[in-house]
């Protein structure tokens, strides 16, 4: 179990929702080896289900996930991406993503199925040294969209870099 599934079910609660103009909304769609777009990590506060396939979940504004989206045909993987995005507020500047509505923020894209994995891999060691993806600093990710666009390896995000953030934040 990953992404926001896993967040409830080891029971953190959903965070307050706002008024419903300032909600991002992410539609997800399953079609198992074709399609499949999903969140990996971030705190939705809502969500509806369309049908059996494709649901909708919603983010607060400053909320911070990752959306990665997959498509298959009969010989093989077509498209990977990987999106970490900051939901923004309706008057807010946005970026346009496919299925984000209205758009978001980004903080690092990547493409093609190596860099993607990469990423996971670097979202994994985050949550392996017990850090909440979602808290992590947006100056992060920024810096990871930038090195991997460069070619570059990215720095490790560590629990000295966390703490660092988290009191900057606190002192704003």
């Amino acid at each position: 179990m990953t992404g926001a599934a896993a967040i409830h079910a080891r029971g953190a609660s959903r965070p307050a929702a706002p008024p419903p103009d300032d909600l991002t909304e992410v539609e997800l769609t399953w079609i198992e080896k074709r399609v499949e777009n999903w969140i990996r990590f971030g705190r939705e506060v809502g969500e509806q289900i369309l049908d059996r396939r494709r649901r909708v979940l919603r983010f607060a504004p400053d909320s911070v996930f990752g959306f990665v989206r997959w498509a298959a045909n009969d010989h093989g993987t077509i498209s990977s991406h990987l999106d970490v995005l900051r939901a923004t507020r309706a008057a807010e500047p946005q970026q346009t993503v496919p299925f984000v509505w209205p758009g978001g923020d980004i903080l690092l894209k990547v493409e093609g199925w190596p860099k993607v994995e990469r990423v996971l891999q670097m979202i994994d060691a985050i949550e392996a040294i017990g850090i909440d993806p979602s808290e992590v600093s947006p100056d992060h990710w920024r810096h990871v969209h930038n090195r991997m666009t460069a070619g570059e390896p990215p720095r490790s995000y560590t629990a000295q870099h966390h703490r660092a953030f988290l009191r900057r934040r606190a002192g704003s």
